[in-house]
């Protein structure tokens, strides 16, 4: 949907995912949009050399997040929010379910 506005379809879907879950990392990304894994990196790294992301390493892993000095940051969250809205019901509740601890042994789906 923005991928004319972004350059490229990777940039879209990085945005999207970081806007969704507040941070990510490339492989994550790549692998929740099936997409490739150097075509995220290499977007990743334009847009934080563009100021629009930071990044942080936990461990061996970089995670990117909204860089909060850049100056268009709600614009383009706004932005990125109703493209969101655009996407079907099905990719945004699998975009903002975000699981990162394991289930309790027993407790029930």
């Amino acid at each position: 949907m923005l991928k004319t506005l972004l350059g490229s379809l990777s940039a879209e879907h990085a945005l999207i995912f970081i806007l969704a879950r507040e941070e990510g990392y490339a492989r994550d990304i790549a692998r929740f949009h099936e997409r490739d894994l150097y075509a995220i990196q290499k977007q990743l790294d334009k847009l934080e050399a563009g100021g629009i992301l930071v990044s942080r390493l936990a461990g061996r892993t970089r995670l990117y997040i909204f860089n909060p000095r850049y100056p268009f940051l709600n614009e383009l969250k706004a932005l990125l929010q109703k493209a969101l809205s655009f996407y079907s019901v099905e990719d945004q509740e699998k975009l903002l379910m975000n699981r990162r601890r394991p289930r309790a042994k027993g407790k029930p789906l």
